[in-house]
């Protein structure tokens, strides 16, 4: 599987995890999505079309559901944050792919909403570094011969009680 995007720094690989369709993308998405809470980091690598964009919308639309509703959930690319609300959880999704770097990446108020909602970012790199300390890698891959096959792997420090119920889900399959 090809894996040549911006990988996580130097962080050790906890886990790892293949789907075979985006509906078990979709379901892994919902489970890791159920772990979360305000405060959460999650930062989604990996090439163009590896599947950060469904897996994303995926956990968004399923904490809704969680509180019985349902929203369309459109890629920020053009936008590039998205803000959602799953009952009293704020979940803030960013695509910072068109973005030049760290400074234009915070001017939109991510490092309050680091604290404040559970977010998830596409495209991290473009922050250089001043991601929050704690966050989450899933590094996605996918194997050009097999359309649908997606690779996730976790990379984080393996000392919080976040990267226990990550590794967990993603172990469990």
């Amino acid at each position: 599987m090809s894996d040549t995007a911006a990988r996580s720094p130097e962080l050790p690989c906890l886990a790892r995890w293949v789907s075979t369709s985006p509906e078990a993308t979709a379901a892994m998405a919902a489970r890791i999505g159920a772990e979360l809470r305000a405060g959460d980091v999650i930062l989604l690598a990996g090439d163009l079309g590896s599947g950060k964009t469904h897996f994303a919308r995926a956990l968004i639309q399923s904490r809704q559901a969680e509180h019985g509703t349902a929203e369309d959930v459109p890629s920020p690319s053009f936008t590039l944050v998205q803000t959602y609300q799953a009952g009293d959880l704020e979940i803030w999704h960013c695509d910072l792919y068109r973005l030049t770097g760290a400074d234009d990446a915070l001017e939109l108020g991510l490092e309050e909403a680091f604290s404040d909602a559970l977010c998830l970012i596409e495209w991290p790199d473009r922050l250089a570094g001043r991601w929050p300390e704690g966050a989450a890698w899933l590094v996605f891959s996918h194997d050009p011969e097999t359309p649908d096959r997606r690779g996730i792997a976790l990379h984080m420090a393996d000392d919080t009680a976040l990267a226990a119920r990550l590794a967990r889900c993603l172990e469990a399959g």
